[in-house]
């Protein structure tokens, strides 16, 4: 077998290359997933934006390319999150936008490669798969082959857990996610336990205002920063970010469906459940023009799964029963909008709590993702 050259992306064509690989691995001529959803080609010029991407004011990133006999093979990206370093006290680089057929040795060589790159520049530890951040895509999917990604969830062959393994790297965290659907009748303690937040805690589930945008999204960046303060790889979200990712949001969300909590008139949670609109970008190829954004648009009162993604309650309101209220309205409001069932994802596999409270109400667990780590 022909030997593997590893490079660094260098120049507008080598990165356009890079992004467009996956059409390749998945959708090319020696191979065929029919389960991977393409993302958007627009979007994804716009994450790897040095000028456009609010992620390069605080991090540093290098993508790199596997070549054997001069066609790409494999990809991978090496990213720094100063901000996550400074936040967490860790020389933690990260790796992630890793693609690749199943060649164990192209694949080693793009991890060697980038690897190096965190080294040289102080990285003691390196996890992965992240993309950019831990507050974005991330981890590599162990279960659950056999059924598209929704929105925001990344889908990989089973062969991908292989080859981090067989490149020195093991387990760091597990990620789950959890499928509940309207054929099962809502629990008696859901609704009790949301009724006496409701009477006994001062608990009011409230629709989100959408007429003030900007005062709304920064009301759910404050939650969410104070919600997932000591969860794991947590890094705060800058103002810029956020409203960069609202933004991105806001094209797919049901307004209906958005809910901030409030006890005794102070905002204490959120839910912030999304149409699956992967069940339209799966046929769209990820082209947006000149007729994407009418499917995306026109199929979006068509789906009949929401992704519960947003959802956090600020610490000092824990066990109050906001989060049964949550659900108990989503279930109702959902329900009656036509919607057939709810994704809770990702879950951190440590966080009891939710998983518990989640297992407790009849959903099911039926995906896992993993992050790996290795010492460097």
């Amino acid at each position: 077998m022909s030997t593997v050259e590893v490079r660094p992306v260098n120049g507008a064509k080598e990165l356009n290359d890079f992004i467009l690989f996956p059409w390749d691995l998945y959708r090319g001529k020696e191979s065929s997933y029919d389960k991977w959803v393409p993302p958007l080609i627009m979007d994804q010029k716009h994450i790897f934006s040095r000028e456009h991407s609010k992620f390069f004011t605080h991090a540093d990133q290098q993508e790199f390319l596997a070549y054997r006999d001069g066609k790409i093979v494999g990809r991978i990206a090496a990213m720094i999150d100063h901000a996550y370093v400074e936040y967490q006290k860790k020389n933690d680089g990260f790796v992630g936008f890793f693609e690749c057929f199943n060649d164990p040795e192209a694949a080693s060589a793009l991890f060697t490669a980038a690897e190096a790159y965190l080294k040289e520049r102080g990285m003691e530890r390196v996890m992965g798969p992240v993309n950019q951040s831990t507050g974005q895509i991330l981890g590599c999917m162990i279960s659950g082959f056999d059924i598209p990604p929704v929105v925001q969830m990344p889908w990989n062959p089973d062969y991908f857990q292989n080859l981090f393994e067989h490149a020195g790297y093991e387990k760091e965290i597990d990620l789950y996610s959890y499928i509940m659907s309207t054929e099962m009748p809502l629990s008696d303690k859901i609704k009790r336990v949301s009724e006496l937040a409701r009477r006994r805690n001062g608990v009011e589930v409230r629709p989100a205002d959408m007429r003030n945008w900007d005062a709304t999204v920064e009301i759910v960046r404050d939650i969410w920063n104070d919600a997932w303060a000591d969860n794991w790889g947590f890094t705060p979200w800058t103002k810029e970010e956020f409203k960069v990712l609202a933004a991105d949001l806001k094209l797919v969300m049901d307004n209906d469906m958005v809910f901030i909590a409030y006890v005794d008139g102070e905002p204490a949670g959120f839910a912030f459940p999304v149409p699956d609109v992967n069940e339209i970008m799966i046929k769209m190829n990820g082209r947006l023009f000149p007729t994407g954004i009418f499917k995306l648009l026109l199929g979006k009162s068509k789906v009949k799964l929401l992704r519960v993604a947003a959802f956090g309650v600020k610490q000092k309101f824990h066990n109050k029963g906001i989060d049964a209220a949550f659900v108990y309205d989503l279930y109702i409001n959902g329900s009656k909008k036509g919607y057939t069932g709810a994704e809770f994802s990702w879950i951190l596999e440590s966080n009891f709590r939710l998983t518990n409270m989640l297992e407790n109400w009849g959903a099911k667990n039926y995906k896992s993702h993993r992050i790996f780590r290795k010492q460097l």
